[in-house]
């Protein structure tokens, strides 16, 4: 089989490297509408066929699938015309730019017996592998929290916000983590370069029992920060990606609470005991990701981030962009 990458900029050669090296792929076919991003493409892998028309890959039967890394706004038409000329699709993240277009090809792909994976590459890593393993062995206890900061100085996009650009890995990686579907969201953010995208915002994430998740995106930062904390009634998680070797830490931290017969104030007491830090799987996550995509596609799998996973995240992306406009209002999730 071959594969096509329709888009060369920034990630689309990243995905062109990982699909030559996977064993079952035949081909790649290197797809973008700039001859000047096709030129180095080849100069840089001189085994790609190029292509400048996704309707001359699309009538290929030797195409079996599509990857596309192109701007948001063109990831719905693209993925629909290639779901329609049967093709499966591998669709960047954010999967679409709405609830309605997200919908629109889950059942597109299904009518057609088809595979969409959305590319949240943080999934795939070994730390957030990791984390997962830790919250499913009840490791962490009752859940309390999730917090999320990523933050830097820029890239300032042209088409989205901060939210819509920096947002979809962190709420693709506690919407797998946790497993737990959100009943509500609420955002502020701030535009100060006068272009109408916000380029800092505060997003909170309401579900039942108490949990409620948090997160910090900023292109307007003076340091490179991108790290996570999740709480539970036994053990808390740091996760710090700018961490070279120690990018998890479980600490065996937390609270008793007890209350005494006949006395009217609760007594709190702080558990502190050790810090484990845990070996991880340092395999490139995209390369796990193709494999995992092809594999899918060849024996019938559903992909880990399917299309219900890119649409729980444009779920929330979708509900902040509505509470924003609406001054942080909270914005209730069907």
């Amino acid at each position: 089989m071959k594969i096509a990458v329709i888009g060369l900029g920034y990630w689309g050669p990243n995905l062109v490297r990982n699909f030559l090296a996977v064993e079952q792929v035949d081909g790649v076919i290197g797809c973008d509408k700039d001859e000047s991003r096709l030129h180095k493409l080849k100069k840089r892998f001189p085994e790609v066929e190029l292509c400048s028309s996704l309707d001359e890959v699309l009538t290929r039967d030797d195409v079996a699938a599509v990857a596309i890394a192109t701007p948001v706004s063109t990831h719905y038409p693209l993925a629909k015309k290639a779901l329609e000329a049967g093709k499966h699709c591998f669709v960047e993240k954010p999967f679409t730019t709405t609830v309605a277009e997200a919908e629109d090809l889950i059942n597109t792909a299904e009518k057609k017996g088809l595979k969409i994976m959305v590319d949240h590459t943080f999934i795939y890593t070994g730390a957030v592998r990791k984390i997962k393993e830790v919250v499913d062995k009840q490791m962490l206890g009752d859940l309390y929290y999730f917090d999320s900061v990523r933050v830097n100085l820029g890239l300032f996009q042209h088409d989205v916000n901060v939210v819509w650009d920096l947002a979809p890995h962190d709420l693709s990686i506690m919407d797998y983590v946790l497993g737990k579907k959100p009943t509500s969201v609420s955002a502020i953010g701030s535009d100060h370069t006068g272009s109408g995208l916000e380029n800092m915002a505060y997003l909170t994430v309401g579900f039942n029992n108490g949990l409620m998740a948090h997160f910090h995106v900023n292109w307007l930062a003076p340091v490179k920060i991108r790290k996570t904390l999740i709480g539970g009634s036994k053990s808390m998680i740091v996760y710090d990606d700018m961490e070279a070797s120690e990018k998890i830490k479980i600490y065996d931290k937390g609270i008793e609470v007890k209350t005494r017969e006949g006395v009217y104030e609760t007594l709190v007491q702080y558990r502190t005991g050790d810090m484990l830090a845990p070996k991880l799987d340092q395999t490139e996550a995209l390369a796990i990701e193709t494999n995992h995509f092809v594999d899918c596609m060849l024996n019938n799998k559903t992909p880990l981030t399917d299309g219900i996973s890119g649409l729980n995240v444009v779920r929330i992306l979708e509900a902040s962009e509505k509470s924003i406009k609406n001054s942080g209002s909270i914005v209730k999730l069907s």
